[in-house]
């Protein structure tokens, strides 16, 4: 079930939070549990066995963690399980969310092994953590100490009611109003083909995807966090204005922070972060991309957009002083440009084609029967949505957001917002979200 599509938002949540908000306190996990059963069930039900196998397994294995062979071995039963299905004929039968919540039950075993957190004795708000449907399909990850107050005692009240809402709201129209709108541009250059379109065009259409992408996942965490919100959950911001780093690597501390931050913990910092001298630090980030480029696939252009960007990352480390602080708009120019051709290594697993959209992109390839002014129309077909996309990754939106979320006119805007989300999605359907392949 998609937080975008009819279903969720006119049957299920509405239906969901009036039982939720009229049960006692000590059955609010209880009835968490069972709709978050109901909502995976709808998407996936034939791998629901799986989800529910994990929690209980999970869950015994935390409670008997005494020694490092008992978390090695639970660890790798984990492990051993994403990787079946993940890479399971290139991850047609993949389960939803099973990446996501892997990665929250491997944090929280090695974290009740460090002893930073306690074995939860209670099955019921040990299920919550682990699949409560905000977070349960693409997160955020979120380690259990962060939750465990809030799992047992938390309040519900009509002002985090519609706090939440709001905050739904404005995810959801990041989602429908401008993904999925500027996704249609990016389709219509791969039915063209790569080799008809300009050099202007594949530069326009990379920086849509580029849009595409944050919109798509940044709408999620934020419906994510408005959900959580109305239940009474305060969960882990996502993103933090990424395009407005001036770095690949400070655009990664603030692109889906909560996996950077489950990647810094529990593999850059074992194996000795950067405390151990300048070589030992690069052989780190390595292998901290190798994995994150493996946790979203085997296909040849992940390994290319990973490593790309770890070696860029690198080269910022070697030659940092050069534009740390001292040359902003050259910082920010240098990722502008160096985003959107990252992201076409992540978006196109066809290497040959990957080769020619790169090659049309630096004029490096002849293109096939090029309509020169294919870029103009384009332009005046989605321009003032990119335009829009692009305020949007700055902080404006979300300070007119706060200076207007408690009064009616912001108030009202967020209704037309909805509803216009709803007139869109019955009109033209709701599409997935990206991140579900992962």
């Amino acid at each position: 079930m998609l937080f975008s599509s009819i279903e969720f938002l006119l049957y299920f949540l509405p239906v969901f939070i009036l039982i939720y908000m009229i049960v006692p306190q000590k059955l609010k996990n209880t009835v968490l549990v069972l709709g978050s059963i109901i909502f995976y069930a709808y998407g996936d039900s034939l791998r629901l066995w799986l989800l529910l196998m994990s929690i209980f397994a999970n869950y015994l294995l935390a409670r008997i963690l005494r020694g490092r062979v008992v978390l090695i071995a639970a660890l790798a039963a984990n492990i051993s399980v994403l990787v079946i299905f993940k890479y399971y004929q290139g991850g047609a039968m993949l389960p939803l969310g099973i990446s996501f919540y892997t990665f929250q039950v491997v944090s929280y075993l090695v974290d009740v092994y460090r002893r930073e957190v306690p074995a939860e004795r209670n099955m019921i708000d040990f299920a919550a953590y682990i699949m409560m449907f905000p977070k349960l399909i693409m997160g955020p990850i979120t380690s259990y100490g962060a939750i465990r107050q809030q799992l047992h005692h938390r309040s519900c009240s009509a002002e985090g009611l519609q706090e939440g809402m709001k905050l739904f709201i404005l995810g959801l129209a990041g989602k429908v109003l401008l993904a999925d709108r500027l996704a249609l541009l990016w389709q219509e250059v791969q039915v063209a083909g790569f080799e008809s379109i300009s050099t202007p065009l594949a530069w326009i259409a990379a920086v849509a995807y580029s849009l595409e992408l944050y919109f798509d996942f940044l709408g999620y965490s934020l419906m994510a966090r408005g959900l959580g919100e109305m239940l009474g959950l305060r969960l882990p911001e996502n993103f933090r204005y990424p395009y407005m780093a001036v770095s690949l690597r400070e655009f990664y501390r603030r692109w889906h922070m909560t996996l950077g931050e489950w990647f810094c913990k529990y593999v850059y910092i074992p194996l000795g972060g950067s405390r151990r001298g300048e070589f030992r630090t690069i052989c780190n980030l390595l292998a901290v991309w190798l994995l994150t480029s493996l946790w979203h696939g085997i296909t040849w252009n992940f390994l290319i957009w990973g490593m790309g960007i770890c070696l860029l990352i690198i080269l910022e480390r070697q030659i940092g002083k050069l534009w740390k602080g001292k040359a902003p708009a050259v910082c920010h120019l240098y990722l502008w440009l160096v985003i959107p051709v990252t992201w076409m290594c992540f978006a196109i697993s066809d290497l040959g084609q990957l080769r020619i959209y790169l090659g049309r992109m630096f004029g490096l390839i002849p293109g096939m029967a090029v309509h020169a002014g294919d870029w103009q129309k384009a332009l005046g077909n989605y321009g003032p949505l990119l335009l829009v996309g692009l305020v949007a990754c700055t902080p404006l939106i979300r300070g007119i957001y706060r200076k207007l979320k408690k009064r009616w006119i912001g108030m009202l805007l967020l209704a037309l917002c909805f509803w216009l989300c709803i007139h869109r999605i019955l009109v033209e359907g709701n599409n997935p979200f990206l991140y579900f392949d992962f």
